[in-house]
């Protein structure tokens, strides 16, 4: 396996972040070595942790400290208290994430969780989330967000709109690209040949032949069966109040569904603390723990890094798989 570590972008250092990743280290060490991205000041003050001068060291040096790729930041963090003055410090630590993995040095991305208005407030940042500023740098037009755990793999093909854009949105250009950048991606990250991918429908009981909805009878049967004509190992639409039991996800590899909570609360429901979210379609992988900043308990020590060692554990896992 290469020595090169996961790149570990900071995220906003006011959040759990730094003690994550302290927590993270402590249980992973040399077994997942990561390079952790951002001011050493904002770290814990019991952790260990070692500058790197390239980012090869972290393997070695990932056995008795926290490898650091350090950042400047422009002032200093109070947990639990954002400052927009250090806005820049966190658009930094990710742009150098992807500078280190896009050219070899490291081996993915796992980014720790920003404040979009922070970083607005403090950068005029001009993009709608971390998912987004990712794809800008990769020069990256359609992305797709899966969220993974050892229970379940979800793909929303719309995500963070109201409920009553889905349908207007919901396109079958758009579906489309979901399924083939999931089915390519579950081939290159995750090692499938030929993976299984099951289709939600959009209305209750996928329509129930167009008495719930039609968009099933409009168009979603048709582009999925043309699909599977193609050669993909697809199916649906199916009803989504019954793909989610031990037995139906037992046929599937991932599950396509439609909009936002279609996908998360099943995923949420099964396996809320081993979740991750991941980026298919980027030329790096990028993985992130499936939660926010949580300023409210930042500092305090009681914060769970289950995710985010799951999402640099699953880095690890894509990065093997692409090589």
């Amino acid at each position: 396996m290469s020595t090169a570590p996961i790149a570990l972008s900071c995220g906003d250092p006011a959040g759990i972040g730094p003690e994550l990743a302290w927590a993270a280290w402590q249980q992973l060490r040399d077994s997942v070595p990561f390079l952790w991205i951002g001011d050493p000041s904002h770290l814990p003050s019991d952790a260990i942790w070692n500058i790197v001068d390239a980012p090869h060291q972290a393997k070695a040096l990932s056995t008795t400290a926290l490898p650091v790729w350090p950042v400047p930041f422009a002032r200093p963090v109070q947990p639990g208290t954002p400052d927009p003055a250090n806005a820049q410090g966190v658009i930094t630590a990710i742009e150098t994430a992807v500078t280190l993995t896009r050219s070899g040095e490291t081996s993915a991305i796992c980014t720790a969780p920003i404040s979009k208005k922070i970083l607005i407030d403090g950068a005029r940042f001009p993009h709608p989330g971390h998912t987004e500023f990712l794809a800008t740098l990769a020069e990256t037009e359609q992305v797709v967000m899966m969220l993974a755990s050892p229970a379940l793999r979800v793909v929303p093909a719309t995500i963070h709109i109201p409920l009553t854009d889905v349908p207007k949105r919901l396109t079958p250009h758009l579906l489309r690209q979901v399924i083939e950048i999931t089915h390519r991606g579950l081939i290159r990250d995750f090692g499938l040949t030929d993976p299984k991918l099951a289709v939600a429908g959009l209305n209750p009981h996928a329509g129930e032949g167009g008495a719930l909805g039609r968009e099933e009878l409009l168009w979603i049967n048709d582009l999925v069966a043309s699909m599977a004509s193609e050669g993909l190992r697809i199916t649906g639409p199916l009803p989504a109040d019954t793909m989610f039991h031990a037995a139906a996800r037992a046929r599937y590899d991932v599950a396509i569904c439609m909009y936002h909570d279609q996908a998360l609360i099943p995923i949420k429901t099964l396996d809320f603390d081993r979740g991750v979210n991941v980026t298919l379609g980027l030329p790096f992988i990028r993985t992130s723990p499936d939660h926010g900043t949580a300023f409210d308990i930042a500092g305090q020590g009681v914060a769970n890094p289950t995710s985010l060692i799951e999402a640099l554990k699953l880095a690890q896992q894509m990065a093997a798989a692409r090589r």
